[in-house]
């Protein structure tokens, strides 16, 4: 869709508002170039002596009376007009949002946080912008430039009229250059500040590391750098922005010059009226502000040009994974891998191949393996964060494809090695996936994650907030809490991808038994590098090079004497060490 498409698809639908505000703005130009006539008039009359103290104040109040409704008639366009235009904003916001939520990890891969939420701010403002206020100045520029040059030619003298708009071609010529100049200058602008968002919100995301490291001094140059560049290409924007006004300016003073040549001159040999050529100086001056509505609307048009040049391949890139699915009914029964291979395509080796693997209803399965063994990559693939490349995985008697995202996620509760929690209390964070959780069942859901004596000692208890991301949390508790959250949704499927990497050996135990004692019916599949946290699993499948190459249960695996029985003695031995 092209930008002009979208602003006319928007109006389409918005036409209400924009035809009572047209409707508005005719009678005001209406109102306007009538001023100048009765003025003319008036001055013609005076001059003839055929005007008494009541008229000339009968004629003054019909002016200010006029000048009264004019006022009124500007303020109910506007109102009209912007509260249509705001919804653009909040269309494009809104489609944005929903698009980002929608697609998955390949996605964000490539596209930073910072350019991302410069697209919903900067970017929608200036749309929104070209919709509303290029909008109105455009047709009320229009429109009183129309009616004025029609008063100057039928209602004035056609003579005047010609050569007072001998100038306005040339400041045309302006005008399609300083267009062309502002429209790149955006959008180097609009680059450039997206270049900085994304600088602070990592350098804000990071500032643990930043300080760690002692790299605030050269993240503070680097943000200089980045500031200096967007100020520099905004002023360019406003500069060449700035160019419209010398122009508009030029070409009236040359068209006053001329008229008033010619005007004194038809005055002196009388054929025109002094009341006529002040009336017509009165137009010309009322083509100011449509010079002045053509620079402006060329100006944010352009920006929302620019504008939408970014934000429409966003919206128009097609999702990661395709929401295709028909099934809403809740997912049940054994989950089943049956020779998944998958590969990312930035890496030459595949991170699956030839998976096969059961996890039954009710049952917990252990993953294990070394580090890129494509044990969360197979987590992913449960999520449909990424679709398998060859194989299927089904749950029940569908394949996952065959329900819907929505349906699939809400049934799946998943906890990863570095949970996200959010700006909020501790028992918000907790009640994420149940909103309407009793305060009963928050603490029940803590007390089963080992994180509730934790809470009761936090000031606020469970109203303490936690900070952007948890900041206020150890990584152990900002685990325990993300588990709690998981275990408060009750789904049928748990999806654990080594969360107890940051709790002790005890903390685990006693989480892993409240997760037995709670488990009724749900399934658990638990990744984790620590393998006594997989110990009491109904089956535990070794992963090495993206391949199944041991399964069983902890004691079977112990008398393969493979890759599980070395690593279970090297961390045996390691823990013994610990202990001395």
């Amino acid at each position: 869709m092209t930008f002009s498409q979208l602003i006319f698809s928007f109006v389409s639908r918005h036409r209400r508002h924009y035809f009572l505000a047209a409707a508005m703005l005719f009678t005001v130009g209406t109102l306007t170039v009538w001023i100048p006539r009765r003025v003319g008039h008036l001055v013609d009359e005076m001059v003839a002596g055929r005007l008494t103290d009541t008229l000339i104040l009968q004629q003054l109040g019909i002016l200010l009376l006029m000048g009264v409704a004019i006022y009124f008639l500007r303020v109910g366009w506007r109102m009209q007009l912007f509260v249509a235009s705001y919804q653009l904003g909040v269309h494009l916001r809104t489609e944005l949002y929903k698009r980002l939520c929608l697609q998955g990890p390949d996605f964000f891969q490539q596209q930073r946080t910072g350019d991302l939420m410069a697209l919903g701010t900067n970017d929608a403002d200036a749309i929104e912008l070209a919709a509303g206020e290029a909008m109105l100045a455009g047709f009320d520029g229009t429109l009183t430039l129309v009616m004025v040059l029609a008063m100057m030619f039928l209602g004035v003298d056609w003579r005047l009229a010609l050569i007072a708009l001998l100038p306005f071609p040339f400041m045309a010529l302006a005008f399609k250059r300083i267009t062309q100049q502002v429209h790149d200058a955006s959008h180097e602008a609009l680059t450039c500040f997206s270049q900085l968002n994304g600088q602070v919100q990592e350098s804000l995301a990071g500032v643990r590391t930043v300080r760690a490291l002692g790299l605030e001094s050269r993240n503070a140059s680097q943000f200089a750098v980045l500031a200096e560049q967007a100020a520099d290409a905004s002023l360019r924007a406003q500069r060449w922005e700035a160019g419209y006004e010398p122009a508009v300016g030029l070409a009236l003073t040359t068209a006053g010059f001329l008229t008033l040549s010619l005007g004194g001159y038809l005055v002196w040999h009388a054929q025109m009226s002094i009341g006529s050529l002040t009336s017509f100086t009165m137009y010309l001056g009322q083509l100011i502000w449509p010079m002045f509505a053509a620079g402006w609307v060329l100006s944010l048009v352009e920006r929302g040009r620019a504008a939408w040049r970014r934000l429409e391949p966003v919206l128009g890139l097609p999702l990661s994974i395709e929401d295709a699915g028909t099934i809403t009914t809740p997912p049940h029964g054994s989950v089943q891998f049956s020779d998944v291979h998958f590969a990312y395509s930035e890496q030459a080796q595949a991170a699956l191949q030839g998976v096969s693997l059961t996890l039954k209803q009710g049952t917990t399965v252990g993953l294990v393996g070394p580090t890129g063994s494509g044990k969360s990559t197979l987590i992913r693939l449960l999520l449909r964060q990424y679709a398998a490349q060859q194989g299927s995985i089904n749950w029940g008697e569908h394949q996952l494809s065959d329900y819907r995202l929505e349906n699939l996620r809400g049934h799946i509760s998943w906890v990863a090695q570095e949970p996200f929690l959010f700006s909020a209390s501790v028992a918000a964070n907790i009640a994420l996936g149940k909103p309407d959780a009793t305060q009963v069942e928050i603490e029940q859901a803590a007390q089963l994650a080992a994180v509730h004596d934790d809470i009761l000692r936090f000031p606020l208890g469970y109203d303490t907030p936690v900070g952007e991301r948890g900041v206020t949390l150890s990584g152990g508790q900002r685990q325990r809490v993300a588990i709690a959250r998981a275990l408060l949704t009750n789904s049928p499927l748990l999806l654990l991808d080594d969360a107890l990497s940051a709790v002790d050996t005890g903390t685990q135990t006693s989480i892993l038994q409240h997760l037995r004692g709670a488990r009724v019916g749900r399934s658990v599949l638990l990744v984790s590098h620590r393998l006594s946290a997989v110990a009491d699993a109904d089956n535990i499948v070794v992963l090495r090079h993206g391949k199944i190459t041991e399964q069983g249960t902890h004691v079977s695996l112990l008398e393969q004497d493979g890759w599980y029985a070395s690593q279970w003695r090297y961390q045996q031995l390691e823990a013994a060490l610990d202990e001395l």
